[in-house]
């Protein structure tokens, strides 16, 4: 891999890791185009770093309350002072990340008939062979998207309140675990994380900030997961890269991860979600007809290799 490629992926994952657009889909059809098809997970890892700096840069404070949060909740614990309903809005975040964590316990169930746990049964479909799942996937994003922006607005089943009409500003356990759900389907590619369960937060009710707030603290274990499960796998077949293409990559995808995360709020808030909605309709179009064009020629458009 030289450092143009690296610099190349770490803008990549950095823009989609956080913006509704999908990292794993944007990553394969950057990897389709470049003709990259050795399996880097060393360098993946480091990417995966790279945007969680950026995203533990961002919300530090936040972060920072949440810890300080844990301690004097499990104190209240032991001592019995605990009180689901005097909870404060920090404590109650906490929580909902927990419970929205849970159900990506799913993800290492067995898949009968393959021999495979569903994590990497969906890790599966990362090839060339399986480039159109990515086109699909981002129109699935689009109408997400869409729907997400809808409910926010009030236009489609619409569950705000007459004292909240911008959305309620918190969690309840519903709300986690519909999310927490939704993010597991997430690890399709082409399925955005971000966006699929800021749309499922928006689509529950709740006020689209926070709704995106906590999508990005959700992001944090998550990523952390992710490195973990790479990094062991990376460790099983060896680190095979250079150094300097791989610090290179994850200092720009930290860079750009942060800037990601101040467009993806601005955007929000500004109500200009419908770039993402046509952009995410459009490349999935785009992916979809390449697809069935080198599924009858049996050659890659960009690189003339055959497809495997």
């Amino acid at each position: 891999m030289t450092v143009i490629d690296a610099i190349v992926q770490g803008i990549v994952q950095g823009l989609t890791e956080f913006l509704p657009v999908s990292s794993s889909g944007h990553l394969n059809i950057t990897q389709h185009i470049l003709g990259v098809t050795e399996d880097n997970l060393f360098f993946n890892v480091m990417l995966h770093i790279g945007t969680l700096v950026a995203v533990c840069a961002f919300y530090h404070k936040l972060i920072w309350r949440l810890i300080k949060a844990f301690g004097l909740l499990v104190a209240d614990i032991f001592r019995g002072r605990f009180k689901w309903k005097t909870m404060d809005e920090d404590r109650r975040m906490l929580i909902m990340l927990v419970i929205g964590l849970l159900p990506l316990f799913l993800l290492f169930l067995p898949v009968p008939g393959t021999g495979m746990k569903l994590k990497d049964y969906v890790e599966s479909f990362n090839s060339d062979r399986y480039f159109i799942i990515v086109g699909i996937c981002l129109l699935i994003t689009s109408l997400l998207l869409l729907l997400g922006n809808m409910c926010s607005q009030g236009y489609l089943f619409s569950k705000r309140h007459k004292d909240c009409p911008e959305g309620r500003k918190s969690f309840n356990v519903v709300d986690a675990i519909v999310v927490g759900l939704v993010q597991c389907c997430a690890t399709l590619p082409g399925l955005s994380r971000s966006g699929s369960t800021l749309a499922a937060g928006q689509m529950r009710g709740v006020n689209k900030q926070k709704a995106l707030d906590y999508t990005f603290i959700l992001a944090i274990p998550s990523i952390i997961a992710a490195a973990l499960l790479e990094f062991k796998d990376a460790m099983d077949v060896g680190v095979n890269a250079e150094i300097l293409p791989v610090i290179i990559g994850m200092l720009v995808a930290a860079f750009v991860g942060y800037f990601s995360i101040v467009l993806f709020k601005w955007l929000l808030k500004t109500d200009k979600m419908y770039i993402f909605i046509a952009y995410t309709a459009v490349v999935g179009l785009a992916v979809i007809v390449i697809s069935i064009i080198e599924m009858n020629t049996g050659v890659n458009l960009f690189t003339g290799a055959a497809i495997q």
